[in-house]
């Protein structure tokens, strides 16, 4: 009898438990995070902001007619490179610009044009990649700031404990858990910026390499016959 009715007990216990955990939310929680949670909140927007801006800006100097290198082409090949310089300079792109670049050096030796479009090339992936080190930096510090305040907060609790001899398993366990919350949400942050500077560049890497495809082909380009 005794085991049953403490059988019951404890599976009241554990229902009023599980009853309780479900009435916290989400923002409950991180509340209990502490002041802490403010620089990582800050973090955070600055992450979703950099990321947001940087996407813009990088699928924005991507995109380019799939026909610009014939168009070039054709126009050089017939004589008319004033049209060619015309054209590029009408495509807002880091391949157009580079590209732009070379027709202004026409008439140079070959490794002074391949030269001038390197050093144009350069400059716009500076371009494409400004910024992006904010998220590498935000993947580093965010998890150190979560652990930091989880430090902080386990030095009141036990602290706390010392000062007033309660050490419950409920004071400990609440106390505990409450101040994992930062650390939680700091590794968050970090993975959320980490993967995100980590597409960025991936991206980049895409433009890249139609760059250097662009300057393969202006280079055969300029060696072929004109008509």
């Amino acid at each position: 009898m005794f085991y049953l009715l403490q059988s019951d007990t404890l599976q009241k216990a554990a229902t009023a438990a599980v009853a309780t955990a479900e009435k916290v939310s989400l923002w409950t929680l991180l509340e209990k995070g502490g002041w802490i949670m403010y620089p990582l909140y800050a973090l955070l927007i600055a992450a979703i902001y950099v990321f947001t801006e940087r996407l813009l800006a990088i699928r924005k100097a991507g995109q380019i007619d799939v026909n610009f290198m014939v168009v070039i082409r054709d126009h050089i090949l017939s004589g008319n490179v004033q049209a060619a310089k015309s054209y590029a300079k009408n495509n807002n792109s880091p391949v157009a610009k580079m590209i732009d670049k070379g027709l202004q050096r026409i008439g140079k030796p070959i490794d002074a044009i391949e030269k001038s479009m390197e050093n144009v090339g350069k400059l716009e992936m500076y371009n494409m990649e400004k910024n992006l080190n904010i998220l590498s930096l935000i993947a580093g510090i965010a998890p150190m700031f979560g652990f930091l305040g989880t430090i902080i907060g386990m030095v009141q609790l036990f602290y706390g404990i010392a000062s007033t001899g309660e050490y419950t398993l409920n004071t400990i366990a609440g106390g505990i858990y409450t101040k994992m919350i930062t650390s939680a949400t700091g590794l968050i942050i970090g993975l959320i910026a980490y993967v995100g500077h980590n597409f960025l560049s991936t991206q980049i890497d895409k433009t890249a390499n139609k760059m250097e495809a662009a300057s393969a082909d202006f280079m055969d380009i300029l060696q072929e016959p004109t008509r």
